[in-house]
């Protein structure tokens, strides 16, 4: 793929936008975002996407499908690294929130 190409796909554009390696959301917001997963239905939906894919079976319309759950999967551990590193920076090296 063209290097022009990966910095302009959407997974690119909202790690700049993002900026998922500076520790600049509250506590709270991380937490709850970390909480944020694909319900049991649509994990399940992904697995037999999945198995399809694997057999070279999936109709069009499947990849279409199991293409935006790759688009949203990315897009989840994009906002929860930026989780993660807000939380890991917001905390002292004994684990205690830092005073200051």
């Amino acid at each position: 793929m063209p290097a022009s190409l990966v910095h302009s796909s959407e997974v690119a554009i909202l790690s700049r936008v993002l900026e998922s390696d500076k520790p600049t959301m509250p506590a709270a917001a991380a937490r709850a975002l970390l909480a944020l997963d694909f319900n049991q239905a649509d994990k399940d939906h992904m697995r037999q996407l999945s198995a399809k894919a694997r057999e070279g079976t999936l109709s069009p319309q499947e990849q279409a499908e199991i293409d935006s759950y790759e688009r949203v999967g990315h897009f989840l551990d994009l906002i929860q690294s930026k989780a993660r590193c807000s939380l890991k920076a917001g905390r002292g090296t004994n684990g205690k929130a830092r005073t200051g």
